[in-house]
């Protein structure tokens, strides 16, 4: 069974921080390219950040570039999400996704494997 699982949203305040975590199993476990998306009420999904097997490349929208981080623990076969100075058009449902491909692509196209999403909602 394939399974991402998404965990680490929230409520929070303009200005504070919050880390989004996920889980990988099954065909998803081990996956050379992860990423994370969100899509707000209305939106498309849109791509949020990216990492490669080893964390050695990261790639992330302009919109978050500065303030987000992804980074991965392939003993834990697991990928973050840390996001900082979080603004109220940060507000969405945000996606992890695994890719079989090694190369890293911004597309939600690139990726094989979704979570199911975790609420992220900032207030101003």
């Amino acid at each position: 069974q394939t399974q991402l699982v998404e965990s680490g949203g929230g409520v929070v305040q303009a200005g504070d921080s919050l880390r989004l975590s996920c889980a990988a199993s099954g065909r998803a476990s081990g996956s050379p390219a992860m990423g994370w998306f969100r899509q707000a009420p209305g939106k498309e999904r849109e791509f949020v950040a990216g990492i490669n097997w080893n964390g050695g490349i990261t790639i992330y929208a302009d919109s978050v570039k500065g303030r987000f981080t992804i980074s991965r623990d392939n003993a834990k076969d697991t990928v973050y999400l840390q996001m900082n100075s979080l603004k109220p058009e940060d507000t969405a449902v945000y996606y992890c996704a695994a890719a079989s491909s090694v190369i890293l692509g911004r597309g939600p196209n690139a990726y094989n494997y979704w979570g199911q999403g975790t609420q992220v909602t900032v207030s101003s």
